[in-house]
């Protein structure tokens, strides 16, 4: 299915006492980006969040956040250093005495000096964890990929639309081509005979000439060539694997191709539709530059 390398897509949950959230955001880049998001004490999460999406992304500048939340506050056990109180509480004593000060030292004024608490955080199970995050991320993951999948589904009908309209063109483009051989042999007659007389050139040698001109001039080959881009770019956005870059290589061959028929075609119609057809052409280029 196509997809967009745009998306995002948000879970949350509560597991064991810890509010979990986990977010997954991505924009165009040409190749797979990652980059993660955690608290300090789970940076060993990051490989593990990035080979759950490597499975199911292939492109895209991908970031995942993750948030931990403890709801009962049972992380983390904390304890008064009472040797370093009671050393800032005889400072600060000494001091009054010194400086003849009044002593209203109340425990509050101790609150103040954070080196006298110890944290001693909760050793934590590493995969126990990690099942609790990754049953979360699957779930922002799942919600991405839909988003990314609705995104592309919308893209594929544009472009669709767009490659009917090329199709179009190019009938367009085969229909008038005989014509310029038909217009340079008739231009030929008219000048010779304004010069020499009807009778006074070789009519097979005008035959010739237009011949000539008219193998310079085909452009059967490039209609060929843009029919079967258009029948092979139909069959990659039906494609189950991720197309982006072979769709960018196969709009830069029509690109070719029409760029050919362009600076071999001398009737106003083709040069017209030319000028169309690049449109339409770049507005696709445009569309695929977002697509996986």
């Amino acid at each position: 299915m196509l997809r967009s390398m745009t998306g995002y897509g948000r879970a949350q949950q509560i597991l064991d006492g810890k509010e979990i959230l986990v977010e997954i955001r991505a924009v165009n880049h040409r190749y797979f980006e990652f980059s993660s998001r955690v608290p300090r004490a789970y940076m060993y999460l990051d490989e593990k969040l990035k080979s759950l999406l490597q499975g199911r992304v292939a492109r895209g500048k991908t970031e995942v956040c993750v948030t931990i939340n403890r709801i009962d506050g049972s992380d983390a056990k904390i304890q008064v250093n009472m040797g370093t109180a009671q050393g800032y509480l005889q400072a600060l004593r000494d001091a009054n005495e010194t400086l003849h000060l009044q002593d209203d030292l109340k425990l509050t004024d101790l609150i103040r000096f954070p080196e006298i608490f110890i944290v001693q955080k909760a050793v934590e199970n590493e995969e126990a964890v990690w099942e609790e995050i990754r049953q979360v991320a699957s779930a922002a993951l799942d919600r991405f990929v839909a988003m990314r999948e609705a995104e592309g589904a919308r893209l594929k009908a544009d472009i669709k639309s767009k490659l009917d309209a090329i199709s179009g063109m190019v009938a367009v483009v085969e229909e008038a081509s005989p014509r310029m051989t038909e217009q340079y042999r008739n231009r030929l007659y008219a000048k010779l005979e304004e010069l020499l007389g009807s009778n006074g050139f070789d009519q097979q040698r005008i035959l010739t000439e237009a011949a000539v001109f008219s193998e310079k001039v085909a452009v059967d080959e490039e209609t060929v060539r843009l029919r079967s881009h258009i029948q092979q770019f139909h069959a990659l956005l039906e494609d189950e694997e991720p197309v982006g870059r072979k769709l960018d290589f196969l709009i830069q061959e029509m690109n070719r191709e029409v760029n050919t028929i362009g600076s071999k075609a001398q009737e106003l119609t083709i040069t017209q539709t030319v000028v169309n057809l690049k449109s339409e052409i770049e507005k696709i280029r445009e569309q695929i530059q977002n697509i996986e």
